[in-house]
């Protein structure tokens, strides 16, 4: 059987890679003779790094028809993970799961993520092609509130995010030394972001002086090492206005090398504390056990942090400095007596992320 995979694919997140990385997984272990197809945005790249896909088929950039030829032989459509059904780029994904509709093609989503969506014709395409989908799981309860908004009349299912169940890889002490980090030193993740469409109330300028402050905070409060981990390309042009406010940037570091989501999370067991913005981020931190504060730039990071028990803040502002410090000092004095409990929540959530591969796996059976 050949079963179609379409996302955000082809290098450009390593949180979409970590999603694509578990969703081929299941497909594999549910039906290991399928014929894994990506659809991907960059094809080279997606057959370098996933070995699970059988064949990769780039649908951006390219004439529509080359992409419509794969769907007739599908005996499934996955869409997603991740979150892609928002303003501006839902419709692109949803002309194609629309068209593989026409075709008779089932069609699963799989805990995708939702929102915003204000813009007219993606709300039209989310409420018309998503009621017609087989089945509709997505990750969080703010994604279910969203399509409901839309008016999407049908049962949704809320699981949790694909990459809970990615497996960590080694990251060396040689890998360590290879980014000219110091071992022994106690250490801190860090993930900043552009304030971007998830968080255009953020003035740039006073956005990476706030992080400068609490980087600098971190440094002197646990005598740490801050580390940047860039989630994406973008990231890393933030990691270093960060660095340029901080009072200590010699205390700073940005990893540099190109890894798999997999290293990524390897590497997280070596820190002792995160504090960061990206989902994936958190996430990951949340897996290996680092306490860590998320800073919610958007509904999905607060969503995750409510249901991991983590302390959230609300925003991110300037005259927020104190509270955020007050925040990352609690973390660090109460993470010993919250450790179970974060233990048995991501328990709970990584067998929530299973319940999608079992329900994409009804729709094969």
């Amino acid at each position: 059987p050949r079963i179609g995979v379409l996302g955000s694919y082809g290098g450009f997140n390593t949180g979409d890679e970590a999603i694509l990385t578990c969703v081929l997984s299941c497909l594999r272990a549910r039906r290991p003779d399928a014929h894994l197809v990506v659809l991907s945005r960059n094809a080279e790249h997606t057959l370098a790094h996933h070995p699970d896909a059988d064949e990769v088929v780039p649908w951006e950039g390219v004439s529509r028809n080359h992409v419509l030829d794969v769907l007739p032989g599908l005996e499934l459509l996955v869409l997603g993970g991740g979150g892609i059904l928002y303003d501006g780029e839902a419709r692109r994904y949803l002309r194609l799961v629309r068209a593989a509709q026409i075709r008779r093609v089932p069609t699963f989503a799989y805990a995708v993520g939702a929102g915003p969506l204000t813009d007219a014709e993606d709300r039209d395409a989310v409420r018309t092609v998503l009621a017609e989908m087989d089945d509709v799981v997505v990750r969080d309860e703010e994604s279910r509130l969203v399509l409901e908004e839309v008016g999407l009349e049908r049962e949704v299912t809320v699981t949790a995010d694909p990459a809970l169940l990615l497996a960590p890889e080694p990251f060396t002490e040689a890998m360590m030394r290879e980014e000219g980090i110091p071992s022994g030193a106690r250490l801190v993740g860090m993930s900043v972001r552009e304030p971007g469409r998830a968080a255009e109330k953020l003035d740039e300028g006073d956005y990476h002086a706030l992080l400068a402050d609490v980087a600098d905070f971190l440094v002197r409060r646990l005598d740490a090492r801050v580390v940047f981990l860039p989630m994406e390309r973008h990231d890393v042009r933030h990691a270093h206005a960060v660095l340029s406010h901080m009072t200590a940037p010699d205390q700073g570091r940005i990893l540099h090398g190109d890894y798999s989501p997999g290293q990524v999370l390897g590497f997280m067991r070596h820190l002792d504390a995160a504090v960061g913005m990206r989902l994936h981020f958190v996430i990951f931190a949340a897996l290996t056990g680092v306490p860590v504060l998320p800073l919610p730039y958007s509904g999905k990071v607060f969503d995750f942090a409510r249901r991991l028990g983590a302390p959230a803040l609300v925003g991110v502002a300037r005259e927020q400095a104190g509270l955020l410090l007050a925040e990352v000092d609690r973390l660090w004095d109460e993470y010993p007596q919250r450790r179970d409990g974060l233990g048995a929540r991501m328990a709970e959530l990584s067998a929530s992320a299973r319940e999608t591969c079992e329900r994409c796996g009804t729709l094969l059976d």
